[in-house]
């Protein structure tokens, strides 16, 4: 199983998008700084996640999401949830 996931830092208002097989861990890595791109913005939250049965799968909706028709998905109908 792989995931496409959505993480957001409060703290700076910052999105990051990304795919794994193992959503626990890598939201561990972000989290304690082992993820070169998002160490200056942590705390990371997961705020979104979708399961695909191939890697390939997740790599294209993670396309999707980086677009700007993605980020205003995210902005609109995810952050407006989360508290």
């Amino acid at each position: 199983m792989f995931f496409t996931y959505v993480l957001y830092s409060k703290t700076y208002d910052q999105i990051y998008i990304g795919q794994s097989n193992n959503l626990n861990l890598r939201l561990k890595k972000h989290n304690s700084g082992r993820v070169k791109s998002t160490k200056p913005y942590s705390p990371w939250k997961l705020i979104y996640s979708e399961s695909f049965h191939t890697r390939s799968e997740a790599m294209k909706r993670e396309k999707e999401l980086k677009s700007f028709q993605g980020r205003q998905f995210i902005r609109r109908e995810i952050l407006s949830s989360v508290d």
